[in-house]
């Protein structure tokens, strides 16, 4: 009975099967075992998701496993399998999948009974099957039978669907679990699914590595040590003399960095280093105890920079305004350094200075736009506007100091105002009367016409400036001028800024510091104590000599000045050598290139600043100047001895030559040259240096000789020419022109008159030429060239 039962229910459900797809689609002959196994497929989802006993009466699990395998090599999916017949579980994330209910919604109940349980998964399972037809069928069958018991059935329908919605990469993550059970197959989904993560936080980190793009900044002070430097980036030293050598510099810990190389270095770490000047930290110590509140401040006067051409007539206004004779002291009428002076007026006082005009002080003319408030522009109305004219409104403008405009000399025939007004507006100047912002004054300087009206309108425009100052703190100024004197030394002209100076006060100005001994006004009186806006001159300088430029800061005491000049002294001199050049085997033959060694000494700072830019601008790349050493005052026998050592002429700029140096100088055979005139003393050097360039060879065409006819010899072949134009000379050298083209060149070994032979033939003349070593021909033109050695000459630019 057992036998029958089994083989009646055998075959209806394999007669089921084949006949249900056939009704719908005609599948394949060979698709019963299709059919087969995509029940087993079908049995194997549907029992992972299914919380009802699994069944094994169509399939059994070995089947069931081996349609799996063979399911999983032919698409390349991982399938899960179940473990034993009723072993699979409710997995808690199942039953919380509602989305893709919508899908499958015809199909709630087949879940309730196992045999009905594989036809309820058929419609979505075979969608995403290689065979469709089969599947199609079991779909009307699954929902008539357990329709009452569908409130369980939504749940697995739900966790069926997922596995079809592969594309969506929330499922998939969520049905990950039941396959960890696999074994080796997950190790290889899970990989797969850590791939892309790294991918995505690949591409999030390159921006943060570009982003310390933007340098962090750093403050340091000239000539930071390598420690320094490396305690401040929070960068080991090791991992900073590494990249240090990486850049050719080989440096200790204690070492200094020049700033170009500190700079560089510390851009490799991610900082941007923003270096101090040499002389910062005393404005900083000055600064402390100090309140620069508004209600400290008082009115102060204002300082006036009188700028222009030269001979337009700068110092001339001033001897008007200060009613002395200021100009009849400069050598050859022009200003050779800077000067300041304070003018009582009507309303109180103005500090005047008064810059060069000409070419070669440049330096001064901007230093004293940087300390002035107002700008005198000074043009001649019968010159019109200058190279220098437009250079100094160019220092104005970037010190951004509000300029007027003074047209000088109206009383000359020629004077033509408005034609200054007009060039001067179309560099950016209008006057006020066209519409603009500039003050322009038409006055003459000599007849001391319109002076007044000039002065009434600097003071109209200090007032709008509203110049205020503290005068209760310690004092800050700048150095306008510095220079040797012979009975009192060392003596510095300073324009105080800020505070009040007084005898006996400490302080630092550049290299040099001290206590102030006697403060000198403009007029060569003894003052007691200088203000805000005025110039005086300061006696009591110690060490070098300060430089025009140099700041100037009062304060606390002499031991401060002392440790603050000590540190820059040293930092200075680490800077010189750091930057000294040092004969090795690599830079030996560079010093082929011939120099001139020079000693300058001038009696003030600014003029030896000028000397030195004028005298370096001649250098070239064949020949080049080196000031080997510029000072202040007398030539002295050091600088003679020093000249002795290193071949140097000495050039006096407005000093003198002491006694015992004349005669050591005199005893070695020293060129000593003292001038007065800038512009002397740079023709005389520029003269010295083209001496010392080799001669140029020029070639100059004595004759021109044009070939006629060949002769041909056993030596070679003869030219039978006719001297055109000049003369052909025996031995001289040839060039074969034919046409606009050379040739080639020569040179004329044999000259002959017929048979005999010639030194020269002139022109007009028949002679036979011999040019071995080039391919002449009927019809060319022999240039007779002779070479002559000339002197070469320094170009405007060099």
């Amino acid at each position: 009975m057992t036998d029958k039962k089994t083989t009646t229910k055998k075959p209806a459900a394999k007669k089921a099967a084949p006949k249900k797809p056939s009704a719908k689609k005609d599948p394949k002959k060979s698709g019963e075992t299709t059919v087969i196994s995509t029940k087993a497929e079908v049995r194997t989802r549907e029992e992972e998701g299914s919380i009802a006993p699994a069944s094994t009466r169509l399939v059994d699990p070995f089947a069931l496993h081996r349609s799996s395998q063979k399911r999983r090599t032919m698409t390349g999916t991982p399938t899960v399998a179940r473990l034993a017949p009723g072993a699979s579980l409710p997995r808690p994330p199942e039953p919380v999948k509602p989305d893709p209910v919508p899908t499958p919604a015809p199909v709630p109940a087949p879940v309730a009974n196992a045999p009905a349980a594989p036809a309820a998964p058929v419609p979505a399972a075979p969608a995403a099957a290689p065979v469709p037809a089969a599947p199609a069928a079991p779909a009307p069958a699954a929902p008539t039978a357990p329709a009452a018991k569908a409130p369980a059935a939504p749940e697995p329908k739900a966790t069926y669907t997922l596995p079809t919605e592969a594309p969506r990469p929330a499922i998939p993550q969520r049905m990950m679990p039941p396959g960890a059970r696999m074994g080796p197959k997950p190790v290889v989904k899970h990989p797969a699914k850590a791939a892309p993560k790294p991918a995505e936080t690949a591409p999030a980190s390159a921006p943060n590595a570009s982003a310390p793009a933007a340098l962090k900044p750093l403050t340091v002070s000239t000539m930071v040590t390598v420690r320094e430097l490396g305690e401040k980036m929070n960068v080991p030293v090791t991992e900073l003399i590494k990249k240090l050598m990486i850049a050719g510099v080989f440096a200790t810990i204690n070492q200094r960095l020049d700033s170009e190389t500190a700079v560089i270095i510390a851009a490799d770490f991610g900082w941007e280093l923003v270096v101090t000047p040499l002389h910062m930290e005393e404005e900083i110590i000055t600064a402390k105890g100090t309140d620069d509140s508004p209600e400290h401040l008082r009115p102060r006067s204002p300082v006036v920079t009188v700028m222009g051409h030269v001979d337009h007539g700068k110092t001339s206004l001033l001897d008007a305004i200060r009613d002395a004779d200021v100009a009849a002291g400069e050598a050859g009428g022009i200003t050779q350094h800077i000067g300041a002076y304070q003018v009582k007026v009507a309303k109180g006082t103005v500090t005047f200075l008064d810059t060069p005009g000409h070419e070669a002080f440049t330096a001064m003319r901007s230093r004293g736009a940087k300390v002035t408030d107002i700008v005198i522009l000074v043009v001649s109305a019968t010159d019109g506007v200058m190279p220098q004219t437009v250079e100094a409104m160019d220092h104005a403008k970037e010190a951004k100091v509000p300029i007027i405009v003074a047209v000088n000399k109206i009383d000359l025939p020629g004077a033509n105002t408005q034609k200054i007004r007009q060039d001067l507006a179309a560099k950016g100047l209008s006057p006020e009367e066209w519409g603009g912002k500039t003050i322009f004054v038409d006055l003459s300087a000599k007849k001391r016409i319109n002076i007044d009206k000039l002065l009434e309108m600097v003071l109209l425009q200090a007032e709008l400036l509203e110049l205020k100052a503290n005068p209760d703190r310690p004092a800050v100024g700048t150095v306008v001028e510095a220079k040797m004197d012979k009975q009192r030394g060392a003596v510095a002209t300073v324009l105080i800024q800020k505070g009040t100076v007084k005898i006996g006060d400490p302080f630092v100005m550049g290299l040099s510091g001290g206590k102030v001994k006697a403060l000198i006004n403009d007029k060569g009186e003894r003052i007691l104590s200088a203000g805000p806006s005025q110039a005086v001159e300061i006696l009591g300088l110690t060490g070098s000599i300060a430089q025009a430029g140099d700041t100037f800061n009062a304060v606390e005491n002499e031991r401060m000045s002392r440790e603050i000049i000590d540190k820059r002294n040293r930092v200075f001199r680490e800077e010189a050598l750091a930057h000294k050049h040092h004969v090795s085997l690599v830079n030996i033959k560079d010093l082929r290139a011939k120099e001139l060694p020079l000693i300058i000494k001038a009696d003030v700072s600014g003029s030896v600043e000028v000397l030195k830019d004028s005298l370096e601008k001649l250098s070239t790349a064949e020949i080049s100047v080196r000031v080997i050493h510029a000072g202040l005052g007398n030539v002295n026998e050091s600088d003679v001895l020093l000249a002795t050592a290193s071949n140097a002429i000495v050039l006096m700029f407005h000093v003198d030559i002491d006694a015992r140096a004349k005669e050591t100088a005199d005893k070695n055979g020293i060129e000593v040259r003292p001038y007065q005139i800038i512009y002397d003393l740079t023709a005389d050097v520029k003269a010295s240096l083209e001496g010392l360039l080799e001669p140029e060879t020029v070639d100059i065409v004595i004759g021109k000789v044009e070939m006629r006819q060949e002769f041909k010899m056993k030596g070679g072949r003869i030219a039978g020419c006719q001297v055109v134009d000049g003369k052909a000379v025996r031995g001289s050298k040839v060039k074969v022109m034919r046409g606009n083209q050379l040739v080639g060149e020569g040179r004329l070994e044999s000259l002959k008159r017929f048979k005999d032979d010639a030194r020269e033939v002139e022109k007009g003349l028949e002679c036979g030429c011999v040019i071995p070593d080039v391919a002449w021909a009927v019809g060319d033109v022999f240039e007779v060239v002779v070479q002559e050695k000339r002197v070469r000459r320094l170009t405007p630019n060099a």
